[in-house]
């Protein structure tokens, strides 16, 4: 079956699907996304993704390019149109088409919309976790508005390819202050010898996790004690777990940190409880 995506007002098949190439966000990365779960068929979490993607259009200074209901139908009928069970839905707005100039358009341009949907392997995801996965840590790089989702990705795509030719999964950047902020494309948290979970407060060099969000309310639910606080490479070695957060990777083990094994070597007990309850306390539409 041919995928469909949804741009700029209509449904095409993705192989004929486009943009102009003076679109602003393939010129500048000029734009913010958003990536949800799709899990039985419904996505996963939804609002608290539109309260960010509105905050991150809001801090660019892009208008919604159509209300919030309209544009969840959108997104409803391309998970529809894809008979998508289980995947992530991706979604991307730009400041719109306009002669090449780094300046805003004036007066003001449309946004462009896109929309598409992919099923993924639930049971690979399921492997993976059961295995865990390996981390390296690399220096910070990125620019400091880290919690604005903009498509300016480039450190994180380096950051990944350098993490998968050292044999890992994900990328944990260190700020020159020698603290983890987060992955790639991930949030990062450890669990210490006893028992508290640790992440890195979202006030400043993060992104706010949809999954971290909500992952604090299984914590308090569970009687889990949370510290939001930096931690140093050095203290994840030697943490009981650690685990990454992310939309389509729910609570996904670290079982090594560059090269060296975290607590047993394997997926520790609380990073699999909290992935075993997490749906628990999502939202489905």
């Amino acid at each position: 079956m041919a995928r469909i995506a949804y741009v700029n007002g209509s449904y095409r098949d993705l192989r004929d699907a486009a943009v102009n190439i003076e679109d602003r966000g393939y010129q500048f990365s000029d734009g913010v996304y958003e990536v949800c779960e799709i899990r039985n068929g419904s996505l996963v979490d939804l609002p608290r993704h539109m309260a960010r993607l509105k905050r991150s259009l809001g801090e660019i200074r892009i208008a919604m390019p159509m209300g919030e209901a309209a544009l969840a139908a959108v997104m409803h009928e391309v998970v529809r149109r894809n008979r998508v069970r289980y995947g992530l839905i991706y979604l991307q707005i730009t400041r719109g088409v306009a002669h090449r100039d780094h300046a805003f358009p004036s007066p003001a341009v449309k946004p462009s919309l896109t929309v598409t949907a992919k099923s993924l392997s639930f049971a690979k995801n399921q492997a993976m976790a059961a295995h865990g996965i390996a981390v390296v840590t690399l220096p910070e790089n990125r620019w400091p508005r880290v919690d604005i989702k903009s498509v300016s990705l480039l450190p994180n795509v380096l950051a990944k390819q350098q993490a998968k030719e050292q044999g890992a999964y994900e990328a944990w950047f260190v700020d020159r202050d020698g603290f983890v902020t987060e992955g790639s494309s991930s949030n990062a948290w450890i669990v210490t010898k006893s028992g508290a979970v640790v992440t890195r407060s979202a006030e400043s060099g993060i992104l706010p996790g949809i999954t971290r969000a909500v992952l604090m309310d299984v914590l308090a639910a569970l009687q889990i004690r949370l510290e939001e606080r930096p931690f140093t490479p050095q203290e994840a070695h030697e943490a009981a777990e650690a685990f990454v957060t992310a939309s389509t990777q729910i609570v996904m083990p670290v079982v090594k940190i560059d090269g060296q094994p975290v607590g047993t070597g394997t997926p520790g007990p609380i990073a699999l409880k909290l992935r075993d309850h997490f749906h628990g306390f999502s939202t489905f539409s």
